[in-house]
């Protein structure tokens, strides 16, 4: 097929060259020439024929592979961006609700406060009556108990002035009245003159 041709210009090639009498030193022979290039040819063949197309193959499965990663890759950087996103809306939602939630516990906190402070201030309030109405019936007791014992000490006192017994009740209590009244007349006089 080939060789045939090769071999006839080959041939001619050396015809040629034995014409010429002048050789070059630098230049190899002519035939040296012819059957290298025959020799490239035939490699060139076998290559182009049998060598490339595997290398072809290998580099087209390679590129498949590393469009297959590529496409991968976009995909799983595709799906990491939307996960991403969704746990930003899901970070963003749950402060929401926290700062929802720590509003309502301080709202609440507020009327628990406010709340005890009116129970407190009822309390206090009821306390301070009960003293007060304690102290007023401790103060009437006492002026009760004053009065009988500044009665009976004024009755007896005006028994021994007046010489006459006043054990008569009417007229000890007449007495003491009128006692008592002119110790209040003369006590407000004093704290009048005092002021």
């Amino acid at each position: 097929m080939i060789t045939a041709p090769l071999v006839a210009a080959a041939h001619s090639a050396v015809v040629a060259a034995e014409e010429v009498e002048e050789v070059n030193p630098l230049l190899p022979h002519t035939y040296d020439i012819v059957w290298s290039l025959v020799i490239v040819v035939i490699i060139a063949v076998v290559f182009i024929k049998y060598a490339l197309p595997k290398f072809q193959a290998v580099l087209d499965e390679r590129a498949e592979k590393i469009e297959g990663g590529l496409k991968h890759a976009e995909t799983a950087q595709a799906e990491a961006a939307e996960l991403r996103a969704e746990y930003e809306q899901q970070l963003a939602d749950a402060r929401t609700e926290a700062a929802r939630i720590k509003e309502a516990a301080r709202a609440e906190g507020g009327a628990i406060v406010t709340e005890l402070k009116a129970k407190a201030a009822a309390e206090a309030a009821r306390t301070i009556e009960t003293a007060q109405r304690q102290i007023e019936a401790e103060r009437q007791q006492a002026a009760v108990s004053l009065r009988n014992d500044v009665g009976a000490l004024a009755t007896e006192l005006a028994s021994k002035i007046v010489g006459e017994s006043l054990e008569d009740s009417a007229r000890q209590s007449r007495v003491v009245d009128r006692f008592l009244a002119e110790l209040e007349a003369s006590s407000t006089t004093s704290a009048g003159k005092e002021n």
